[in-house]
This record gives structure tokens, C-alpha cells and sequence, in this order.
């Protein structure tokens, strides 16, 4: 299997994304069956498929296995032993991507950098990450995500980390996890990884949750003085970085962080400081993570990719230090929190009250603790602001994904 690989190092999981040449794998889920198009990659261009289906047993192209997702893990697990490169896994409740992308962004400057694309962090996301990996590669990031126990400690023995950075540990997906106790546990799986082969861990000195987690010398500190790192927020952050003043494409205090982190990254593997502060200032974010748009006469915060308690009261104490003469907050329900769901929704109510934020609330879960403003959904939402139009104002808007607030056209288009 591995030789197919070597000979086809591109692997493909999707006929809508077929490269000639690849490996397609046949995966299939709650909704769909991989093994129902294997003969339809093969003449999109595949050059092998890897399927469950039996009766392709005989087609020369086709190789049968008992199950594909984990012939892809175990084969990605392969390929990982195979690399004498550093490996730099990155978790954590928020922020993940945003560190990952900017310390890719870093790394680049140096390196020739494989990195996990999108949010590609899960059982699947990871072994492709890995099987992206190419010999011309000097340096690896594998993003790790999880919404059950034990999934990073999973993800750790295909990845096997040599570095490890966990940006911050919060409340989100409490329903899948049952408690913050098995969160924390869940997640510095990653720093016990890298412990059992002697890597170098990387942890935000503010954070004491994190530190108390740590009985190892190999650490490096970063993000010290914390916020007082940053010189202005207009929305864009000005910090101070890499010994330089810089001026950033990000929003939101919360940001410092990540690009310390990022920069921290960078000094370990030696990257030139100015070299660190240009990969800073250049980059952009993407995919609703703290944008500002300039749409119409509004400013418009995007940062509705997802939300959780603590990356939504982060947004929401950012917008009230921003210096805008109309402010609003936008906030969609937080979903996958379970038992304290009520609690942690009420409690961004009474947070938006006590900053003196006007907040417009919409979903279920706001709606039953009945907020002044709130609106059943989005498509609600979108018929109120046609008729009642929004000028001049400073917007945040943050919610879970599958509240939808990417549909907010009346808004956003």
C-alpha cells in the first residue's frame, strides 16, 4: 500500500476533487458511501482506488480492504515514521487555526513548511495532512481538533508530534465532553505526547491553566506581558512583536496571543526576527475568523466561523474597547453545550448589559431567555434589517456555524 503511495503521493477522498493520478479512498459516513463512486474515480482519473466493496476485488485498480478510514490512518501513521522532519502539533479551544495559519505564515519565511489546510483537524483531517507531507518538506504543523475524550491522545499516535502548542483551554463542546475536568484532560494530551519523545512544548506564559498541566523543562514561554503587547486597536491591531512595531490585518485583543505564539514558533527554529515581523504584518485572515469589511457605511466584525463561551465573551469585551460612536453586537446561539447551555447564554446577556453593548440575539437558546432583541433566526433577522437598515454602525457578529449567520445577507452583502 505504502509503495502505491509513494508512486501516487496524492490522496483524494472526494470525486468532486479528483487529481489524476491520485489515490482515492472510499470513505462513507452517517449520509454518504465513498465505495458507491470507486469505479467513478477511477474514470475521473484515479490511478487506484482503496475501497470496502468486495466485488471490485477483481479490478487490478481497485484495492479491497476491510475498512478505509483506518487503512488511510494506519497508512498516514506509516508515512509519519517515515519523516525525520519536526512535527509541530497545535490544539486548543479557540484560536487554533488562526495560530496555525500564522505560524505557518512564520515558518514559511525559512522553511519549506507542510501545514494542515482549513480545519482539516480531525480522524480524516489529520491523516491527509500527514499523507500531504512531501520529501521537499523541512517542517510540519498538524492542526488537532476534538469534541469527545480521547480524540488528541487518537490524533497524537498517527501524528506524533515532536512539538506541541495548546493555545488555550475553554468551554466549548461541554455536551460531548461531559465536563471542563475532561477537557483539559483531553486536550494536554498533546503536551503528554510530546513528553514521551523528549519534543519542546510551547505555552502562553498568562496562561495558569495551562502551567499547572506542566512538569517538564523543556518549554518554551511565550506572550509575556500579554496584552500589554499591543500599542492600538483601530480595529486592526498595531503590536509590538519580534523587537518591532507592527501593524497587523487582525482584530480582537484575544489576537496577541496567537501571533506570540506564532513568533515564539519562529525564534525556536531560528527565523530572522525581521522575517517574523513581515509574515505577522502580511497576513490576512480568511473564513469569517476576526475579518473587518467595510460594507456600506458599516464596519463589519466577521467572526462567525464558530462560537463558544469563551471566545464569544472574548469578542464581546473586544468591541467595547474599540472606539466607534455606534456599536452593536450580533450574536448567534452557542451550540454543543449541553446541561449549562441556558447558564452560558444567559450569562453572555447579562455580559453585553453590564459592557453597555446593544446586542441583537438569534436562535432558540437566546430566544427562550427572552432577550430585548431577538430574533428566531437568521432569515427573521434578514426581513427586520431590510426594513430597518443599519448606518454608520460597528458590527460584531459571532455564532456556531450551524446557526448560519453566513446567510446574514441583509448585512453582509
Amino acid at each position: 500500500m505504502y509503495a502505491k503511495y509513494l508512486e501516487h503521493p496524492s490522496i483524494c477522498t472526494d470525486t468532486r476533487k479528483i487529481e489524476p493520478g491520485c489515490l482515492f479512498v472510499c470513505l462513507k459516513g452517517e449520509r454518504f458511501d465513498g465505495n458507491q463512486f470507486a469505479l467513478n474515480a477511477l474514470e475521473q482519473g484515479a490511478a487506484y482506488v482503496i475501497t470496502e466493496n468486495a466485488e471490485l476485488r477483481a479490478n487490478e485498480r481497485c484495492i479491497v480492504v476491510d475498512d478505509a478510514l483506518k487503512t488511510l490512518q494506519a497508512l498516514a501513521s506509516y508515512h509519519r515514521q517515515q519523516l525525520a522532519i519536526p512535527i509541530i502539533g497545535v490544539t486548543g479551544t479557540n484560536g487554533k487555526t488562526t495560530t496555525k495559519e500564522l505560524m505557518a505564515a512564520v515558518l514559511s519565511k525559512k522553511f519549506q513548511t507542510a501545514y494542515t489546510k482549513g480545519n482539516f483537524n480531525n480522524h480524516i483531517g489529520v491523516p491527509l495532512t500527514l499523507l500531504s507531507i512531501h520529501p521537499t518538506d523541512e517542517i510540519a504543523i498538524v492542526e488537532m481538533g476534538a469534541n469527545h475524550p480521547g480524540e488528541i491522545e487518537f490524533l497524537c499516535n498517527i501524528a506524533q508530534p515532536t512539538c506541541g502548542l495548546i493555545t488555550n483551554i475553554g468551554k466549548a463542546h461541554i455536551e460531548g465532553f461531559g465536563s471542563v475536568e475532561e477537557i483539559v484532560r483531553t486536550k494536554t494530551a498533546l503536551y503528554r505526547s510530546v513528553v514521551s519523545r523528549a519534543g519542546t512544548l510551547f505555552v502562553n506564559a498568562n496562561d495558569t491553566v495551562l502551567r499547572q498541566q506542566l512538569d517538564y523543562d523543556k518549554v518554551q514561554y511565550y506572550a509575556e506581558g500579554g496584552e500589554a503587547n499591543i500599542l492600538s486597536m483601530s480595529p486592526y491591531l498595531r503590536i509590538r512583536v519580534a523587537g518591532r512595531e507592527v501593524d497587523t490585518h487582525l482584530t480582537g485583543s484575544y489576537n496577541i496571543f496567537n501571533m506570540l505564539a506564532a513568533a515564539c514558533v519562529g525564534h525556536y527554529f531560528n527565523v530572522p526576527d525581521e522575517l517574523i515581523a513581515e509574515a505577522i504584518a502580511d497576513y490576512t485572515p480568511s473564513n469569517h475568523r476576526s475579518q473587518v469589511n467595510n460594507i456600506g457605511s458599516n464596519v463589519i466584525i466577521s467572526d462567525y466561523y464558530n462560537a463558544n463561551p469563551t471566545s464569544m465573551e472574548a469578542a464581546v469585551r473586544n468591541l467595547s474597547k474599540l472606539q466607534h460612536p455606534k456599536k452593536l453586537a450580533i450574536l448567534g446561539d452557542m451550540l454543543e453545550l449541553g446541561a449549562c447551555s441556558s447558564e452560558e447564554h444567559q450569562r453572555m446577556i447579562d455580559l453585553c448589559n453590564q459592557l453597555g453593548i446593544e446586542a441583537w440575539f438569534v436562535g432558540s437558546e437566546f430566544g427562550q431567555l427572552h432577550p430585548q432583541h431577538v430574533f428566531a433566526n437568521v432569515e427573521a433577522l434578514n426581513e427586520y434589517l431590510r426594513q430597518n437598515p443599519l448606518h454608520d454602525t460597528m458590527v460584531l457578529v459571532k455564532g456556531s456555524n450551524g446557526i448560519h449567520l453566513d446567510h446574514l445577507s441583509a448585512l453582509l452583502s
